[in-house]
């Protein structure tokens, strides 16, 4: 699977990612990626981070699993998420708040999920087993008709499981 990352998007969407860039660009990307690179080696996936810009000496590195691409002026890193989503189609995962890339990735029949699932997903310690089993009998079973959710949003938990599980 290929993840398509909106670089500015998600370290804007994230406390910690935006601190770091409040020092330089460059230190908020080199955090992305560094924990991208993480996760890949985690999930054993390939990560795509598109940015705004022409790379500048010294930019965010690419390698291993997580390769880094500078959109060139004109073209912004939608337009090039845009391109990849229709290029990689079913076997990408397009992570951005950006609702109109979202629905263009759809579009195409890539999962797209946003940045803030993305890094809850990515942040959240691995899932526990030993779940307390009273938890069912707090809350009755619903009646009426059960709301299936959008085949969009189970493509999105699909993939968000996948980082919950590592």
């Amino acid at each position: 699977m290929r993840w398509l990352v909106d670089g500015y998007n998600v370290i804007r969407r994230d406390a910690e990612l935006r601190d770091r860039e409040t020092t330089g660009l460059e230190a908020g990307r080199h955090a992305l990626v560094s924990l991208l690179a993480g996760v890949a080696r985690e999930i054993a996936d390939d990560f795509i981070v598109v940015f705004d810009g022409a790379r500048r000496t010294g930019g965010a590195p690419s390698g291993g699993r997580v390769q880094v691409i500078f959109s060139r002026p004109p073209e912004t890193a939608d337009d090039v998420l845009r391109k990849l989503a229709a290029t990689y189609r079913e076997g990408a995962v397009v992570v951005t708040s950006d609702r109109a890339v979202r629905d263009s990735a759809r579009r195409t029949g890539a999962v797209a999920v946003s940045a803030e699932a993305f890094l809850d997903a990515v942040r959240r310690p691995p899932a526990d087993d030993d779940l307390d089993e009273d938890d069912d009998d707090d809350h009755p079973s619903p009646r009426g008709p059960h709301r299936r959710p959008s085949r969009e949003a189970r493509a999105a938990e699909r993939v968000l499981r996948r980082l919950a599980t590592r």
